[in-house]
């Protein structure tokens, strides 16, 4: 395989890990967005037991959906976080592995 075949593997795989790591920000910002959700609708729910709000049907109904959605989408993002971070680190190690491969020239010192 020659230095250039190499580098343009090289080129892909830092693309890939590129996509990889945008994914893997936007499953985080889903999970906080989750975890936002389900605190929200836990303070809505804790907040009517306390007496601090009246009961309305709707509200209660949009904490409970925020709480199981947030569930949903936090459980879903996860998994996938952990999926994207496999992928990840496996795409590092095989560019590693690629440039070790190429031949590096060595440079020599020039006095002037």
């Amino acid at each position: 395989m020659t230095d250039s075949d190499l580098r343009d593997q090289i080129a892909r795989i830092e693309a890939d890990i590129e996509q990889l790591g945008e994914g893997l920000d936007r499953c985080r910002k889903a999970m906080l967005f989750a975890k936002l959700a389900i605190a929200a609708g836990g303070i809505l729910i804790l907040a009517y037991f306390l007496g601090a709000i009246w009961f309305e049907p709707t509200i209660m109904i949009g904490a409970l959906a925020a709480i199981i959605g947030g569930v949903v989408v936090l459980g879903s993002n996860s998994s996938t976080s952990k999926q994207i971070t496999a992928a990840l680190k496996a795409a590092e190690i095989r560019r590693a592995e690629l440039i070790d491969m190429v031949n590096p020239r060595a440079v020599s010192a020039r006095n002037c």
